[in-house]
């Protein structure tokens, strides 16, 4: 018997399969001296324990501020002006007024209850309201005075 030749199918379809292979193809997207990052992701505990950390770290710093840089001029003995005891002038940016029920913004004041409200609906309910729950209503918002 003569030996088997493969037939020239079979040859066309192994060189396409060669030319079609994925890991022979040059990938120059890839670089070769890529590693994936070594560092692990914390469990919470190690985050709790690094925040209190840095917090107990900047409280010493405050606290030693004052020691540290010298009085100049008129200034009293004390703690140096910090980010976090400047006294800052009150804002300039106008302030938004919501509604006291809905938390909506606000285009209304009652002027019985000096209640705030979005619109006559709620304008409705609001007169409908006994005078303890309007008195909780301006508490909460920190305008609580005693209504005649």
């Amino acid at each position: 018997m003569a030996p088997l030749q493969p037939n020239r199918t079979e040859v066309d379809h192994n060189a396409l399969l060669e030319k079609l292979d994925l890991f022979r193809v040059r990938k120059p997207f890839r670089n070769p001296d890529w590693k994936p990052p070594q560092r692990r992701n914390k469990n919470i505990k190690q985050i709790i324990s690094e925040a209190q950390r840095k917090e107990a770290s900047l409280m010493a710093t405050q606290n030693n501020s004052g020691s540290s840089t010298p009085a100049t001029g008129n200034m009293p003995n004390g703690p140096a002006v910090t980010y976090t005891n400047v006294e800052a002038p009150p804002s300039l940016q106008v302030k938004r007024k919501y509604c006291d029920i809905t938390g909506l913004p606000s285009k209304y004041t009652d002027p019985k209850t000096r209640l705030r409200y979005h619109n006559a609906e709620i304008f409705g309910i609001i007169r409908t309201m006994g005078q303890s729950v309007t008195e909780n209503y301006l508490a909460a918002r920190g305008a609580h005075t005693v209504l005649k």
